[in-house]
């Protein structure tokens, strides 16, 4: 069920609080077959099944990971730059914001995830594989508490 959720997310991602409801009472409704999670909140189901609320957004960072590193169809200079600034803290492989005017676009893929990508740690981001980098995420995300890539 969740890779039909999340395909090509990283390009249609919705942006509107209805559209992404929508999408989450799927895997709500999903999470409650199992006998054992049906009356545990539906966060806590999430966390016991160790899966990712719909609106976190792992696959944007992964997604990111893969055309930095070059095992993407995408090259890196269709979408992002790295940041110019070497004084700012954390990682080396920061992103650098450009300025966009429309609503449309800053919720455009290549927007809305450089927050997210920027607060990572250099652990994370400097990852060997792919594999490695998806278990930092978990690292990161079980060590700040549920949701630390919520709210685009």
């Amino acid at each position: 069920m969740r890779p039909h959720l999340e395909y090509c997310i990283s390009a249609w991602s919705p942006h509107y609080v209805k559209d992404k409801e929508l999408l989450e009472k799927v895997q709500h409704r999903f999470t409650r077959m199992f006998p054992d999670f049906r009356n545990l909140p539906y966060l806590q189901r999430l966390e016991e099944m160790k899966l990712w609320s719909l609106e976190e957004t792992r696959s944007d960072l992964i997604e990111v990971y893969k055309i930095i590193n070059g095992a993407s169809s995408v090259t890196f200079d269709t979408f992002f730059t790295f940041t110019s600034n070497t004084q700012t803290r954390g990682h080396s492989l920061k992103l650098a914001r450009k300025r966009v005017n429309t609503d449309l676009r800053h919720h455009f893929f290549s927007d809305r995830v450089i927050n997210n990508w920027n607060s990572l740690d250099d652990r994370t981001v400097t990852s060997g594989t792919l594999n490695i980098f998806k278990n930092n995420l978990v690292r990161l995300r079980s060590s700040q508490k549920m949701g630390l890539f919520v709210g685009i």
